[in-house]
């Protein structure tokens, strides 16, 4: 009777496991982008480049044409070779639908440890990000952002 018992429990843990990785693999449009706004949060404190260009289409536009995908990648990466450490703080995230694409706002804080590669550039963001489904994956092809403070 033991091993019986033993046996359910084992199989009722399988399908648990199962039912979770299933519900994960379809998470609802919007959990993907908060998902994806907080990877690359996380990613910019570790300063690593490859994870926080993930998320972006190959064609992203940053501020109107101020910054692509490729010189966020550099720009990450110079920080890492300067030792500068970058801080973000997140406020809420808002997501909006527009017919096939999804809009994200927030407000973001950027801090640094060196200060010394982007202190102009440091503060208070207001941000907007255009999102759209490419290939199964939901990829930001547009930012804008504005220093509010």
């Amino acid at each position: 009777m033991k091993r019986c018992a033993k046996t359910a429990i084992a199989w009722i843990g399988v399908v648990v496991c199962v039912c979770v990785l299933a519900s994960c693999r379809h998470a609802p449009d919007e959990a993907q982008i908060r998902a994806s706004i907080a990877a690359v949060a996380k990613a910019a404190q570790a300063a690593d480049a490859g994870r926080v260009v993930a998320p972006l289409s190959k064609d992203f536009d940053g501020n109107g044409g101020e910054l692509d995908r490729s010189a966020l990648g550099n720009m990450v990466r110079l920080l890492r070779l300067r030792d500068e450490h970058i801080g973000v703080t997140m406020g809420p995230v808002t997501i909006e639908h527009r017919g096939e694409r999804m809009v994200s706002t927030f407000v973001v804080t950027l801090t640094s440890t060196g200060q010394r590669l982007l202190p102009d550039r440091l503060g208070l963001y207001r941000v907007e990000a255009a999102w759209r489904r490419e290939r199964g994956a939901w990829r930001c092809y547009s930012a804008r952002w504005k220093r509010s403070l």
